[in-house]
């Protein structure tokens, strides 16, 4: 199995228009980020978490021809603005694409996507499979993907473990019970908003504590605000075995 981040960064964008910090100003493309998002890929299946407004772009420059299926964490703008696009994908695999999502999501998809699930058909909208995730595993292709509910504020949002990967975003808080789903994974990943403390997503040093309970022989940090600081930066200060994701990693699992 391989992971690849096609995306690392917030819906503030990095590098920020007009901004003039060290991470907007950075010849680092690392520090070039597009939103949250990543791409599980084996011999037997492609399938995307999320699909935000960078979407389209991302598929392209990952040069992912082929996809199975998208999976949802939840419904906010910046991971699923982008599912217009799977027309392509409609168009030259000639089927619809599967979906999962928690019928919370659902609600968010049919609101923002209204013209494709009117029922009026409208020639080239996209075509879409929704499957519904509940608490227990699903099966998309030969990959088991465990739900992890966390909290974002006021809002449930998903993590999932697949093998021995696990992958956390828009999380502020993670019950033990929960955390434990993601315990004797390989690589965990967290998001890691900024230093400062925020209402809704965990901050680095918060990220840090989170994940040495995990226990991982590697952590990545992902969902990253220009705020944070360069990827240099941030990497020489991490314990060992953690490190800040960038657009493009790959990992073989």
């Amino acid at each position: 199995m391989q992971i690849t981040f096609i995306g690392t960064g917030t819906s503030q964008g990095v590098p920020v228009i007009g901004c003039s910090c060290a991470v907007c100003t950075s010849p680092d493309p690392r520090d070039n980020r597009l939103r949250t998002s990543v791409w599980i890929h084996t011999p037997q299946a492609s399938v995307v978490i999320d699909s935000g407004p960078d979407f389209r772009y991302q598929m392209l420059r990952a040069n992912i021809r082929e996809l199975d299926a998208i999976v949802f964490t939840h419904g906010h703008k910046d991971h699923i603005a982008g599912l217009d696009d799977v027309r392509a994908y409609n168009y030259f695999q000639h089927r619809p694409m599967d979906i999962y999502a928690t019928q919370e999501t659902q609600v968010a998809l049919r609101r923002e996507f209204e013209y494709v699930f009117n029922n009026k058909a409208y020639p080239g909208i996209p075509q879409l499979d929704l499957h519904t995730i509940h608490s227990e595993p699903f099966f998309i292709k030969g990959l088991t993907f465990i739900p992890i509910r966390v909290s974002h504020y006021q809002l449930e949002v998903l993590g999932f473990r697949i093998g021995n990967f696990t992958y956390i975003t828009d999380a502020n808080h993670i019950t033990d019970e929960e955390l434990e789903k993601a315990r004797g994974s390989e690589v965990f990943v967290l998001n890691a908003l900024r230093h400062e403390e925020h209402i809704s997503h965990y901050t680095l040093k918060e990220a840090i504590e989170v994940a040495k309970k995990v226990g991982a022989r590697e952590t990545y940090f992902t969902h990253i605000s220009h705020q944070l600081g360069t990827q240099q930066q941030i990497d020489d200060m991490l314990p060992p075995g953690m490190r800040l994701a960038y657009d493009g990693l790959t990992l073989q699992l």
